[in-house]
């Protein structure tokens, strides 16, 4: 991506099904990218893990972090990209 943004980082904060729980996805100027849940989901703490264990069984699925290239925060990427690129009409 290469559009020109006015901003440093910008974030949302998110429900991810995922892993069952609100993390914040940030997208920094150079458009990388970085998610709370990442941090606390990729390799969870013991602490993490059980209430991760504890929420699948509870919906009955697997939780687990898809990581950083899953599709909430590439859909959260393109949205600033289309709106980057219509602010630089």
């Amino acid at each position: 991506m290469t559009s020109k943004t006015d901003w440093q980082v910008t974030a949302t904060t998110i429900y991810c099904d995922a892993v069952d729980d609100e993390v914040t996805v940030l997208v920094y100027k150079d458009w990388s990218t970085r998610c709370t849940g990442y941090a606390k989901y990729r390799e969870p703490t013991e602490t993490a893990a059980a209430q991760l264990k504890k929420n699948a069984k509870r919906l009955g699925r697997r939780l687990e972090c898809e990581g950083l290239e899953c599709h909430r925060i590439t859909q959260y990427k393109e949205k600033l990209a289309r709106e980057a690129a219509g602010k630089g009409r």
